[in-house]
């Protein structure tokens, strides 16, 4: 079958696998037909693991960029719950601090404050030592805080400001011709409802947690804000073990397991989160990056079917999985219809390598213009981005198979 033969889709294949490959030891990835090799293992893994950046300033900056704001629902009313506020630059979001109960936000840019980055976020790092030279991840710098030279607005150039809450569309504020000495105050960012949406981000079973519970918990907080990850992790213990429901516990442990790389532990501890709350968002989009990572397609299938039914429209990255792992599964039809949504959603334009995937996808059945203008939007969107030069070869190649089909579709007509 073409859509498994010819090199440039086995090609994207490989990529989709590649993309979350890790440091820890792990079985050897699956021959991937028409590459003739195996997919290449990083040796830095080029996905978050949802902590803390412990990256030095290069530099310290001569003055500090504060920036201050509120977020408003569209009918004047402040959010119900905390929001992420986060700073995209190149299509990489960075989270950096949340809403008071007023809806109110400031922070200091690039300030290392524990806040633990959305599981959307992308930080691919250099490029893949001893990867192919069509296969390789070439190195970016999206949403790094290390500051560039000695002027802190050189980390606003093409940013832009956001607020993230589940089920709601945010209006974003450009950052990009601010300054250190400009007026703070960024304005209000409008979060406007998109419809009914199941899940949440906040779990509901913390109102519950008694009182010895909660003090843990925030205690932990407290810990993981000060970098303080053994104490942060006896104290989450100390409230899971008191109230076994604590699903917000549950998930910030399974944070810094991760971060530890104790995958197994954080595995289990996501998956206890859900069991406790299966309303509860942040543990599926967790969960599913280790599934995909271990090349587990059928649980990360199920994972992100779920966390896309409670949410349709604020996980872009989910849909991109689920199409990935129905794509390894061969249900190619379901790989599609979950590409062509996780694309509709993705206003932002944070997993631009979904189009890659698509064209994969309208290759396999021969529809090359289909295919080739996948590729075209994703290098309208991320013209820097991780796969450009990967894409432009592989836009090339699909040119010639349209080209080469012209005469036999004139022929029949």
């Amino acid at each position: 079958m073409l859509f498994r033969s010819a090199c440039f889709f086995g090609a994207v294949a490989a990529l989709a696998i590649s993309t979350y490959a890790q440091t820890r030891p792990s079985s050897p990835s699956p021959t991937n037909p028409g590459v003739g090799g195996n997919a290449p293992s990083p040796t830095r893994s080029p996905f978050p693991t949802n902590t803390p950046s412990t990256t030095t300033p290069t530099q310290t900056p001569e003055r500090s960029i504060f920036l201050t704001g509120k977020v408003m629902l569209d009918d004047g009313t402040p959010p119900p719950e905390p929001v992420a506020i986060q700073r995209i630059c190149n299509t990489s979001p960075h989270t950096e601090t949340y809403t008071d109960s007023k809806g109110n936000f400031s922070f200091q840019l690039g300030q290392q404050l524990g806040i633990t980055p959305d599981a959307s976020e992308q930080s691919w790092g250099a490029a893949q030592p001893g990867a192919t030279s069509d296969m390789s991840i070439p190195a970016t710098v999206p949403g790094n805080r290390t500051i560039l030279g000695r002027d802190p607005s050189m980390m606003l150039m093409g940013c832009t400001l956001r607020a993230q809450l589940a089920g709601f569309r945010s209006e974003s504020v450009s950052l990009t011709n601010h300054r250190s000495l400009d007026n703070p105050d960024v304005g209000v960012i409008i979060l406007h409802r998109l419809g009914k949406v199941e899940g949440q981000t906040i779990s509901v079973t913390s109102a519950m947690a008694p009182k010895d519970a909660k003090k843990a918990y925030e205690k932990a907080l407290s810990d993981i804000k000060k970098q303080k990850w053994d104490s942060a992790e006896k104290e989450l213990e100390k409230a899971t073990e008191s109230y076994p429901k604590y699903a917000a516990a549950w998930f910030e442990l399974g944070l810094i397991e991760e971060r530890s790389q104790n995958i197994d532990a954080a595995r289990n501890c996501f998956q206890k989160a859900l069991e406790a709350d299966a309303k509860f968002l942040k543990p599926y989009e967790q969960l599913s990056r280790i599934q995909m990572h271990d090349q587990k397609w059928q649980d990360a299938r199920d994972t992100t079917s779920r966390l896309v039914h409670l949410d349709p429209y604020d996980y872009p990255e989910a849909w991109y999985f689920n199409a990935v792992a129905n794509y390894e599964l061969k249900n190619y039809e379901a790989a599609e219809k979950a590409a062509r949504e996780g694309i509709k959603v993705d206003n932002d334009h944070l997993v631009p390598r979904t189009n890659q995937l698509l064209a994969v996808l309208l290759a396999g059945k021969q529809d090359y213009a289909g295919a080739a203008q996948s590729l075209k939007n994703y290098l309208q969107v991320a013209p820097n981005g991780p796969d450009a030069e990967t894409v432009k070869k592989q836009l090339a190649a699909v040119e010639q198979r349209l080209e080469a089909s012209a005469p036999k579709q004139e022929e029949k007509q």
